[in-house]
């Protein structure tokens, strides 16, 4: 052979074996952005027609590929990725949802919608957004997350926050109605946020109707999370930190205190401890650091026959206020068979929470009024005195103000309770289109309270705070609701654009509960915390509630372009008697999505939807048993100059009783350009309650004990504006995201048939509150301040109709004379302000960059008036008590110019004015978040599919002109919306978190 042809063959057998070591075999996984694998994705070398797909765990193996090539990845629903192999053998990669071609699906009452099929007002609010705040309750959690809805949080641990939907609706209950995997249920106090899903909360007639009577105020639905086919998953999220408040009011130290003692009382404490030189500060002694912390596991996997997700979680935080706390352990297991056409299926959730509560002191003050008016040259201990704390011990001082620290410390206050949250269901396809759902739900509680007060005596001199007994009280509480829910569905379409869902429902709604209420004394030992006959107690209740619904709803759409909803529901409820038991209760709606026209294609607009509904809702919650006579057995009678029990007549029977009914209108709009990138949503709503259920008084001539009767005879208007906007940038290494909500309410009485006003917020002997025809709701009513008197002249200008009156002098408060009759009186009040905010709002910041993460959201109120009690015992001088700083600049005849008026002044300095009343807007950053996810191969080998750490704080900043210790104030009843007494401050919050899945 020939030198020649030996070189070309070898030449060849080079190129062959060089070609041969530029393509090599590749493996790799294919997840989801959770790390859940995604089975079925396409792998491909880009430009050629080399590919494979994902195994059912997500698993995939590629021969013959170039090292210098590109994979072109792929799956429904997701963002196509391309991948340089850069000699790389193995790939772990993570598919990120295409937001613009994946059609949301939304949970409704009843059932599930496409969003683009929506003709309702709902507001989604996510799993990451939701767990950006570590909180107990996950309704804290919707503060400024969607438009519409206002949550007020108050910063006792493992209390309710108080949340409305589109304003107030109603002079009694306005709690939107809560949903949980088809459970209606009491609240969220027992769900870990950590297994939410989605919540979605419907807000207008479309979407509450089908809830009948207890769908008026909104509805708030829960869906946790569940188990997807695939690998088994685990995952573990944890944080700790701790929560403080620094805020203080700048009260007199004990220099300060005895010096104004003397000059504005002419009092001087002689006990021993007035010359102790101690300087307490009361305020620091309740407030203290505390630690927060959770820890929460889940597993979840599944295949095409079955799902589940078990999880575990414990979460503690401690108060800001020292003995106050919140413990909770939580247990769920959601999972689902299917048996060809069958499938079974169950959630379920257990929680055991642990409360330490704020209590209050004799008289109801709160504990920082306490540590307001308490003597600052008083000691926090006395190991001589019972009990081993010190009171006031001067008669000279005033003798309301506790000792706070003993309020808390001495003896023990415990809430426990225990929650099953739960149902069962089965499925059957009757047959293509048709299927039959029956459901079984439960809500169970069972709750008791605990208070021992060993004896005490914080003065060995004589002073007022003393008890010669232990006191014991306990109350035991359990009840339990039965949902009975069995419907039919069709889904089917037609000519492939007509598209029709119909559903039929009954449901049978049973609830039941008792309580025990107890308490004693005992004399002999302050060890027992046992209940004894010793002055005892005792008292029970019980109660039965039963409601039964029918439901009947018609969804059409025509190639999701025109849209039409109806639904109608008949209930009956056990509250009213048998003239008005059962209510009617419907809804209609219209859409046209404008963007799916055909003269729309070629445009830059991605979603243009008008909507609009109109629908009847009812209302049923009030006490049991008001369309019925009730006794009580318990009335003295005078018989013979002596008591002699008997039984009266309590409460006049009303069988005319019936349902309120609320009627809601709302008109929206759904705006998207470049594929959604910038998204807007505009809603009108206007609502109205009729048949309120207001309680009347009776004459005095009837006899009836309860001096009062339930009629319908109310009707309130709610009207509002509900903006959300938003930008998503999605491409690139650096992704961000803004969204912003608005929304405005306005609330007007428009009838109390009859009453002439209905009155609430006691404070100091006086009503606070009042709803009148006419005007906003539960405003503040009083006299308008006009500076302080500076002579006697000036009292003279005013008083022209009580000229020889003495009580008012100089340096007391001047008030406008209204009705001009020369005198100042009860006729000269006026609304002197407006607890219900002009506007809401929440802004959310998110941005990601590679692996960093980072969030930043922002929540506040504005137009909100807060009456600021507080004001009374920093600057009220009614008589010697601890008082803030400002009353050294009081009016005295030598200071005439302050705001200030002098010290125990005229009784009218203490009346309900504008004097109280502040601007409670405030602007809250609720959120701020860093977080970076470390690479699954950062350790050599795949030993996680997520492990991110991040530090997070909470309330770090609040802009606000109110001057009390937190703007955010609420109460359940809303008599004592934005009436602060010392509330409970919301922290500030440090935290260190992680979250891994493997």
């Amino acid at each position: 052979m020939s030198k020649l042809k030996i070189t070309f063959i070898a030449f060849i057998a080079m190129l062959g074996q060089f070609a041969f070591s530029q393509t090599t075999t590749l493996t790799g996984v294919v997840s989801d952005e959770t790390g859940t694998p995604l089975p079925g994705a396409s792998v491909v070398v880009s430009g050629t027609t080399n590919g494979t797909q994902t195994d059912f765990d997500g698993n995939f193996s590629l021969a013959n590929v170039p090292t210098d090539a590109t994979l072109t990845i792929s799956y429904i629903g997701y963002l196509t990725q391309q991948i340089p192999v850069n000699g790389q053998t193995s790939f772990n990669v993570s598919m990120e949802i295409d937001a613009q071609t994946l059609d949301e699906v939304v949970v409704v009452g009843y059932g599930a919608q496409s969003r683009a099929a929506v003709t309702g007002a709902i507001s989604s609010v996510k799993s990451e957004d939701l767990n950006a705040v570590p909180v107990a309750n996950a309704t804290e959690a919707l503060q400024g997350r969607a438009a519409g809805i206002s949550v007020v949080n108050t910063g006792t641990p493992g209390s309710e926050p108080s949340i409305t939907i589109r304003g107030l609706g109603t002079f009694g209950n306005n709690s939107p109605l809560f949903v949980v995997d088809g459970v209606i249920v009491g609240n969220l106090s027992g769900i870990n946020q950590n297994d939410i899903e989605t919540i979605n909360v419907l807000k207008d007639a479309s979407t509450t109707a089908v809830y009948g009577a207890q769908g008026s105020n909104g509805v708030i639905i829960v869906t946790t999370k569940k188990g997807k086919s695939g690998k088994t998953q685990l995952s573990f999220n944890a944080h700790t930190g701790f929560q403080q408040n620094t805020n203080r009011y700048d009260v007199l130290n004990t220099e300060q205190y005895l010096q104004y003692a003397n000059d504005a009382f002419g009092i001087v404490p002689n006990t021993p401890l007035s010359s102790s030189g101690l300087n307490t500060n009361w305020q620091d002694e309740i407030y203290t650091s505390g630690i927060i912390r959770s820890y929460d596991m889940a597993a979840s996997g599944g295949n095409e026959t079955s799902n589940f997700r078990i999880s575990g979680g414990y979460f503690e935080r401690e108060g800001i206020v020292i003995e106050t706390g919140f413990q909770r352990y939580s247990f769920r297991a959601n999972s689902d068979f299917t048996f060809g056409k069958l499938k079974l299926g169950q959630n379920m959730s257990v929680n055991f929470n642990k409360q330490n509560p704020d209590p209050t002191g004799v008289g109801g003050r709160s504990l920082l009024e306490h540590a307001i008016k308490a003597a600052p040259y008083l000691p926090v201990y006395n190991e001589n005195n019972l009990g081993g704390f010190q009171g006031p011990n001067s008669a000279g001082d005033g003798q309301d103000a506790e000792n706070p620290v003993r309020v808390l410390k001495h003896g023990n206050a415990v809430n426990n309770t225990f929650s099953l949250v739960g149902n069962i269901f089965a499925e059957y396809d009757i047959f293509e289109g048709l299927k039959f759902k029956s459901q079984v739900g439960l809500d169970y509680y069972k709750a008791t309270s605990d208070r021992f007060i060993p004896s005490f005596n914080d003065d060995s001199l004589g002073g007022t705070h003393q008890q010669a007994f232990a006191s014991i009280t306990k109350n035991a509480s359990d009840g339990q609701t039965l949902i009975f829910t069995n419907s039919l569905t069709y889904n089917k379409t037609f000519g492939e654009a007509h598209n029709f869902e119909a559903l039929l429902l009954s449901e049978k709604f049973e609830s039941k509960g008792t309580s025990i209420n107890a308490n004693s004394r005992n004399s002999v030992s302050d060890e027992i915390d046992e209940l004894s006959n010793e002055d005892s107690s005792l008292q029970s209740t019980s109660f039965e509630y039963n409601r039964l619904g029918f439901l009947g709803r018609l969804n059409y759409n025509y190639d999701d372009k025109y849209i039409a909803a109806v639904s109608l529901r008949r209930d009956a409820s056990s509250k009213f008697g048998s003239n008005n038991r059962w209510g009617w209760f419907s809804s209609y709606a219209l859409g046209w999505n404008v963007a799916k026209e055909n003269f729309m294609v070629d445009t830059n607009v991605s979603t243009l939807k008008l909507r609009g509904s109109l629908g009847y809702s009812g209302n049923d919650r009030i006490a049991n048993y008001l369309y019925s006579a009730t006794l009580v057995n318990d009335f003295l009678y005078p018989i013979a100059g002596s008591n002699a029990v008997g039984t009266t007549a309590f409460g006049l029977a009303n069988p005319d009783l019936k349902w309120e009914e609320t009627k809601q209108m709302n008109i929206g709009v759904d705006l998207g350009f470049a594929n959604d990138k910038f998204t807007a949503a505009l809603e009108y709503y206007e609502n109205q309650s009729d048949d309120l259920l207001i309680r009347v008084p009776t004459s005095t001539s009837l006899g009836i004990n309860e001096g009062s009767q339930v009629r319908n005879v109310g009707s309130v208007e709610t009207t509002g504006f509900e903006l959300s906007l938003g930008y998503n940038d999605f491409e690139g290494d650096f992704k961000w995201s803004a969204n912003v909500n608005l929304s405005t309410s306005s609330n007007t009485a428009l009838s109390l048939g009859g009453v002439d006003e209905l009155i609430g917020g006691n404070f100091e002997s006086q009503n606070i509150t009042r709803v009148v025809e006419g005007e906003s709701l539960f405003h503040f009513y009083g006299l308008v301040t006009d500076g302080i008197y500076q002579n006697q002249a000036e009292v003279d200008a005013v008083f022209t109709a009580n000229p020889g009156q003495t009580t008012v002098q100089p340096g007391d408060i001047r008030f406008k004379d209204l009705n001009n009759d020369g005198d100042i009186t009860s006729e000269d009040r006026a609304i002197i302000g407006d607890p219900l905010p002009d506007l809401t709002y929440g802004l959310n910041l998110s941005a990601d960059y590679k692996n960093w993460d980072f969030n930043m959201f922002w929540t506040g109120i504005y137009g909100r008036d807060l009456y600021n009690t507080n004001i009374y015992d920093l600057e009220g001088m009614p008589r010697l008590f601890n008082a803030g700083v400002g009353v050294l600049d009081r009016w005295t005849p030598t200071n005439p110019s302050t705001t200030v008026p002098r010290a125990g002044g005229a009784p009218q300095n203490l009346q309900l004015s504008d004097r109280f009343v502040e601007d409670g807007s405030f602007s809250r950053l609720k959120n701020l978040t860093i977080g970076y996810t470390i690479p699954s191969n950062a350790f050599g080998k795949e030993l996680f599919s997520k492990f991110r750490v991040y530090v997070s704080g909470q309330n770090l900043i609040t802009i606000t002109e109110y001057s009390g210790l937190d703007p955010e104030v609420g109460n359940g009843d809303l008599f004592e919306y934005g009436i602060d007494r010392g509330a409970y401050p919301q922290p500030k919050t440090y935290l260190i978190g992680l979250q891994v899945s493997f």
